[in-house]
């Protein structure tokens, strides 16, 4: 079998998971990627056009998959894999799901739900009336960049974001008030498994700061909802990671990422449930149908070690696995010793990240914690 996957930067998402996952399954991979000097064996492609996309694979060879965990990459992934006729997404929803404003559009025309949003052209100035507080953000932004509260003076805002992205359009909208929590949710274009989702800590407003995620227990109501959305986006084929509040109303999404959860809680969701996560995913891009989802009595937390301070990274632990007590911890660096940390307000912060699985959280925190104590970031 052979699998085009098609990539930017590298991610360990991708490194440690879909490509020892592809292999376990049999396939013979390319990646197809516009910076090929940073992935082993890739063949160089712009991979932002789908044109450019399908003609690569075309000289290349007939594929079985064509598949991408990139969050830029999913509408033209999705073109090239319907030109050859291969499983893939609808390439309108990936549009949707990425385009923020459209998303908050097709929700509001499907009945769905109803979210105050408006759409700023580059250089559009910010609109007046909508009461505060507000979120503003990109229209197709990731990892929370240039996402924050604003409870007075939006057009400064506005500006102050707009120097940073020129030609960029961003999205105003109503602040979704209550607590952060994700559904994760696998399909094979007849039928969409939900496979769990997480509580989300946040860091200090007016950031929007992913610093925790903890395991959380099935909510029906809350998995109804979420899934006539993403009926109503046309979302129902391959890993979607679907982020939402729990407001007074109701659950209100605040964005729709069509492809698997990031920041590790990957590997996490894999462990808690006990399956292949990633081989599940990509085999329902060679066209299998998707397993039952077991059940599980485990508890995980992924915790992002967030850097507080610029300076010079002095000291860190290093990349392990441990096993204190009943639970399982794996640390991964993501900065190095010597690198220097300048603030962001982003998970651009992220110094690392702990994913911890044990039989509840009362024993997962205090393994966290005492790793935490034992092997600190210095940053001076």
């Amino acid at each position: 079998m052979r699998l085009y996957l098609t990539a930017l930067k590298p991610t360990d998402s991708v490194t440690d998971g879909f490509l020892p996952a592809a292999r376990a399954l049999g396939c013979e991979v390319t990646i197809l990627t516009d910076r090929p000097e940073r992935h082993p064996h890739a063949v160089a492609c712009d991979v932002r056009d789908p044109r450019a996309l399908i003609d690569a694979v075309e000289q290349l060879g007939r594929p079985d998959a064509i598949f991408s965990n990139s969050d830029h990459l999913q509408a033209e992934t999705a073109l090239a894999a319907a030109y050859f006729g291969l499983p893939g997404k609808d390439w309108r929803a990936c549009v949707a799901a990425k385009n923020k404003f459209l998303m908050r559009r097709k929700l509001a025309e499907a009945g769905i739900e109803h979210v105050r949003s408006v759409r700023l052209a580059p250089g559009e100035p910010a609109p007046e009336g909508m009461p505060y507080p507000v979120v503003l953000k990109p229209r197709e932004g990731v990892a929370s960049e240039d996402v924050m509260l604003v409870e007075r003076d939006l057009a400064g805002a506005v500006a102050e974001v707009g120097k940073r992205r020129p030609g960029e359009a961003l999205v105003v909208e109503e602040y979704l008030e209550g607590p952060l929590r994700t559904l994760e949710t696998l399909g094979d274009g007849e039928e969409v498994r939900v496979l769990g989702g997480f509580e989300t800590t946040l860091g200090e407003l007016p950031y929007f700061v992913e610093e925790r995620l903890d395991w959380a227990p099935r909510h029906e109501r809350h998995e109804a909802h979420v899934l006539d959305a993403l009926r109503a986006l046309g979302v129902g084929f391959g890993a979607c990671h679907t982020e939402y509040v729990v407001t007074a109303e109701g659950p209100r999404l605040v964005e729709v990422n069509y492809r698997v959860i990031g920041d590790h809680c990957d590997f996490l969701l894999g462990d808690v449930l006990g399956v292949p996560v990633f081989e599940w995913i990509l085999r329902t891009h060679l066209g299998e149908r998707v397993p039952a989802v077991p059940g599980t009595s485990a508890y995980g937390s992924a915790v992002s070690l967030v850097a507080d301070r610029p300076g010079t990274i002095r000291k860190a632990p290093g990349h392990e696995s441990v096993t204190l007590g009943e639970v399982r911890l794996r640390h991964r660096p993501l900065r190095d010793v010597g690198e220097v940390v300048s603030l962001t307000h982003t998970n651009r912060d992220y110094l690392g990240v702990v994913r911890a699985i044990g039989p509840d959280r009362e024993r997962v925190d205090a393994a966290v914690e005492g790793y935490r104590a034992s092997r600190p970031w210095v940053i001076e």
